[in-house]
């Protein structure tokens, strides 16, 4: 449909913004904080129209993968492993998620992966190169 950003890809992490300042007001423990940082995350994004799948995979082999539509319910999961319903809507080329204590949002800027989660005004910038 006209209008959908193209998000299908590989994208591996390149670098971020305030993360630590971020994952402390959102309260992830300081083991997953640790584990997260400078982590080289791999996103991949298969998108079929509104449907995707999102995985990510963690150096060490660990994955989460949330599978959704656009504008449906879905169940997702936070990257501190929560478990929670969220409704995903593309605003000007740009998925918007209402995760349990912050927002995020995904875009494809330039060729690149850019995703900011908003708490509290914490405003947390991860941006993944193309790898594939």
């Amino acid at each position: 449909p006209k209008g959908t950003m193209a998000f299908s890809g590989k994208y591996e992490f390149e670098s971020d913004e305030n993360y630590d300042a971020f994952v402390q007001k959102i309260g992830l423990p300081s083991d997953k904080i640790e584990m997260g940082r400078n982590c080289k995350i791999v996103t991949e994004v298969v998108q079929n129209g509104n449907d995707f799948t999102w995985t990510q995979h963690f150096p060490g082999g660990r994955t989460t993968t949330n599978t959704f539509t656009v504008g449906s319910e879905a169940d997702m999961e936070t990257m501190g492993g929560r478990k929670f319903k969220a409704t995903v809507k593309l605003e000007g080329g740009k998925l918007v998620a209402e995760f349990p204590n912050y927002c995020h949002t995904a875009e494809i800027s330039g060729g690149k992966l850019v995703e900011i989660s908003t708490s509290s005004g914490v405003v947390y910038k991860r941006t993944s190169k193309k790898i594939a």
